[in-house]
């Protein structure tokens, strides 16, 4: 036979309640599909919400976005660019095109760590701390790694 379930039941009146520490919540990353962006962008142009201003401003950071290391290494921080693919904020899938959101609950410029170059510059730092810096947890850190060294053990057999 099963044990009774036990019933949860609640603090008596009067006495102080048991605080417990409240661990910093995490949220999940987001990823936003190409259809999703052109929907929203068709949308925006076809109600003329499209800003001429924004559009010379996209101009002007493309024109002053780094090409190389040597361009961006003693650049300003937090790094601004997102769309280089050594951005921490924002993840972009090769073969779908999608956008994945690494830290949806924060904007670049709240973000301690924006370049994983830099973070690399900086060497020998724990896996959690690699968790956070990526919003990973540490155990998908540590599997990461496992793969790449795995990788990197097949390309040097061959």
């Amino acid at each position: 036979m099963s044990e009774p379930k036990s019933e949860w039941t609640a603090q008596p009146a009067g006495e102080p309640a048991n605080p417990l520490p409240v661990p910093a919540e995490r949220r999940r990353s987001k990823t936003m599909s190409r259809k999703e962006m052109a929907r929203e962008l068709r949308r925006r142009r076809l109600s003329g919400e499209v800003d001429p201003e924004e559009q010379e401003l996209l101009r002007s950071v493309e024109d002053n976005r780094p090409r190389t290391r040597a361009d961006c290494v003693n650049g300003p921080r937090p790094c601004l660019f997102v769309s280089c693919k050594h951005n921490l904020y924002l993840d972009v899938n090769p073969e779908t095109g999608s956008i994945k959101l690494n830290f949806p609950d924060k904007e670049i410029w709240e973000l301690e760590h924006t370049c994983a170059l830099d973070v690399a510059e900086k060497g020998g730092i724990t896996l959690e701390e690699v968790g956070e810096i990526m919003n990973l947890t540490r155990e998908r850190i540590r599997q990461v790694e496992t793969r790449g060294l795995a990788k990197l053990r097949e390309a040097t057999e061959d």
